[in-house]
C-alpha cells in the first residue's frame, strides 16, 4: 500500500459512507481515480467489506463475554472453528497461546443465553475439555479500526 491507499483506508474506517468527492480530497486525486484506487482495494482484499458500526445495547445484546477454551490434544479442532464461525454471538474466535487454546468474544442478550451458550453449543462440540468465561463490566475502548502501517518507501 502507497501513501494515497493509506489515506483512503484510514478515512474510510472513519467513515465508511463517505462518498467519492469527500475521498477525492483525501486522496489528492480525481474521483474517477478514486474510485479506482477503491476498487483496487477491494480487489486485493485489503477493503474486506462494508459493514454498520451498531450499538450493541440498541442491537439487543448487551452482554460482553470472553470465553477460554481448552481442548483435549488432537480432538475437533478443525469441527470447533468451523462450528464458532457459523454461530451470531461469535464474534471473533482466536487461536491463543498458553493454556487455553481459542478465546471467543461473544454479544449475547443476557446471563442466561450466555450460559446456554456455553454449557450447550461451546461445551457441546466434540474435543473441548473445559472452558472459562470472563464478563465484561464496561468497554471504555472497543473499535474495529486498525491502526494501518505507514506506507512502504519505493
Amino acid at each position: 500500500m502507497d501513501e494515497i491507499d493509506r489515506n483512503l483506508v484510514v478515512a474510510l474506517q472513519e467513515n465508511g459512507a463517505a462518498g467519492l468527492a469527500e475521498l477525492s480530497k483525501v486522496a489528492g486525486l480525481s474521483v474517477s481515480a478514486t474510485a479506482e484506487r477503491v476498487k483496487r482495494l477491494e480487489e486485493r482484499e485489503v477493503i474486506r467489506g462494508w459493514r454498520i458500526d451498531l450499538d450493541p445495547i440498541a442491537a439487543g445484546c448487551p452482554l460482553l463475554a470472553f470465553v477460554f477454551v481448552a481442548m483435549h490434544p488432537g480432538d475437533g479442532d478443525a469441527g470447533f472453528m468451523a462450528a464458532m464461525k457459523q454461530q451470531e454471538a461469535v464474534l471473533e474466535c482466536h487461536t491463543v497461546t498458553g493454556a487455553w487454546c481459542y478465546l471467543l468474544k461473544l454479544r449475547l442478550p443476557d446471563i442466561a443465553r450466555l450460559e446456554a451458550f456455553v454449557s450447550e453449543v461451546v461445551r457441546g462440540q466434540a474435543g473441548v475439555a473445559r472452558t472459562e468465561t470472563i464478563l465484561a463490566l464496561a468497554s471504555p475502548k472497543e473499535t474495529a479500526i486498525l491502526p494501518v502501517a505507514e506506507a512502504e518507501e519505493e
